[in-house]
């Protein structure tokens, strides 16, 4: 069980980076019609993709302990 629970928060927050990158960087191309949060501050985009990033590396790390 605690193997899924490191997979389930690793695809998780791999969707979290992935959707305010790309909030992030049409937000910044110039596309704010197409972005997914319409690109409402690109400050939260940074904040939230390095948070996600964190809990990557930790579900990462936590998952290859328990093998």
């Amino acid at each position: 069980m605690p193997k899924a629970l490191c997979l389930i928060s690793l695809v998780a927050s791999i969707l979290v980076v992935v959707l305010f990158l790309a909030d992030m960087a049409m937000g910044l191309l110039g596309m704010q019609d197409l972005a997914p949060l319409r690109s409402a501050s690109t400050l939260m985009d940074l904040v939230f993709i390095v948070a996600g990033v964190v809990l990557i590396v930790m579900s990462w790390i936590t998952y290859r302990e328990q093998r």
